[in-house]
């Protein structure tokens, strides 16, 4: 089967089209989970079939041939990929999202450049293991490597984040953006590397001396930016209020979609269990066993109150920006981080489904090597190691932005 046989959809879908888009994709998605693992990313098949469908350009502003479609749209196409498999999903979201932060703080020019790459897909990262960054005339000259760059298998381009030291001798964070020809993606990334998510293509990049021109770097202070009376340059290039860019919620519902995808994909495979005899007695079909139907119950309710609970925070954060233009009060750090807590609480409910539905699934049907469940569970559990998933330092963050105290993370 090959997904490149089917005709694409509408040039201008709608974003119920790309839903049901995404959606249709699942059953191939699944097929392809081990081949997937093994590669540490989703085939060209999938990359053609993102394409055809036009689901990188969700966020892509319609100035640079983009659909410009929202927020909530682009995170229902994401709960569909990773309900197919939570690490494709993790890897296209990560890669596609940055159309996102990119079209909201980077000047027209560096916009005009780089939304000119068809399709736009570009890998981010914050922290680097090690990184230079030299003033040359026109710009600056970029060294370092990143590791962890999800999403890097076809980006046409990087965004790392350095520093730059300013003549006060203060070290100043900012953002790069670089075409392919100027990174090199390292092999070390898939299966036997992690204990999950291995189609995330989180491999490491590595820059040697390329020259950045200065539009093409800003300050990375997307968390705590004040808009003031215009706004983002996004805001002002576009005039659309989802380039007003605030980043602390989507950041957070990046991660976390791919948690109620993989929720969701659990909630599948123990409905297909559920005609298993049961593990205890009496031995009857798990459909009719009183303590199955409570956990399959259990799973069902968790995980699709956690895809309610992550659309519903989504929509709050445009009602938010969309207040602001409206002639609102300014859309804060502040409101921010507490849409953010409600997205926490998605990924708990996630996580709690994944729990039971591994669990209470039994040895042969998730703890077994090659299973779908054990394979969800593994993807779980390497997502719990990530620190946008320390829900407690989230939480408490929160808290302290709340009683006025500066945002920690």
């Amino acid at each position: 089967m090959s997904l490149l046989h089917d005709p694409p959809i509408t040039k201008t879908p709608t974003a119920d089209e790309l839903v049901e888009y995404a959606r249709s994709l699942r059953p191939r998605l699944r097929e392809l989970q081990a081949e997937h693992a093994k590669l540490g990313t989703y085939s060209e098949e999938i990359h053609q079939a993102f394409i055809a469908g036009r689901l990188y350009d969700i966020l892509r502003p319609k100035r640079f041939g983009g659909l410009e479609l929202g927020l909530e749209t682009y995170f229902r196409v994401a709960i569909e990929i990773s309900r197919g498999d939570p690490g494709v999903g993790w890897s296209w979201e990560l890669g596609s999202s940055h159309a996102y932060q990119f079209a909201s703080h980077f000047p027209e020019r560096a916009q005009e450049e780089a939304f000119a790459a068809e399709p736009f897909i570009s890998a981010s990262r914050a922290f680097p293991q090690k990184a230079s960054v030299t003033r040359v005339d026109g710009g600056y000259r970029l060294t370092g490597r990143w590791d962890y760059n999800s999403g890097c298998t076809f980006s046409t381009h990087f965004m790392p984040v350095a520093f730059i030291e300013q003549p006060d001798g203060s070290k100043v964070p900012y953002m790069f953006i670089l075409p392919r020809e100027d990174f090199t993606i390292i092999d070390d990334w898939g299966e036997g590397r992690t204990i999950g998510l291995h189609a995330s293509s989180s491999n490491s990049i590595e820059i040697d001396n390329a020259f950045v021109a200065s539009y093409n770097a800003v300050p990375f202070n997307f968390k705590d930016i004040e808009w003031g009376a215009e706004g983002t340059p996004g805001y002002q290039l576009h005039g659309n209020p989802l380039y007003l860019g605030r980043t602390s919620s989507i950041f957070i519902a990046g991660l976390t979609q791919t948690m109620v995808g993989c929720a969701l994909a659990c909630m599948d495979e123990y409905e297909r269990l559920m005609e298993r005899g049961s593990s205890f007695p009496p031995r009857v079909p798990r459909s009719q066993s009183p303590e199955y139907q409570l956990w399959y119950g259990k799973v069902v309710s968790l995980a699709e109150a956690s895809a309610a609970l992550l659309l519903a925070a989504v929509r709050e954060f445009e009602e938010l920006n969309q207040a602001w233009v409206d002639g609102g009060p300014e859309f804060t750090t502040r409101e921010d981080v507490r849409v953010r807590g409600q997205i926490v609480q998605a990924a708990r409910l996630a996580q709690e489904a994944i729990d039971v539905a591994f669990t209470t699934a039994g040895t042969s049907s998730a703890a077994l090597a090659g299973t779908q469940m054990g394979k969800y569970y593994l993807d779980a559990a390497m997502y719990r190691t990530h620190i946008g998933a320390q829900h407690d330092v989230l939480l408490a963050s929160l808290g302290r932005v709340l009683l006025g105290q500066p945002l920690t993370m």
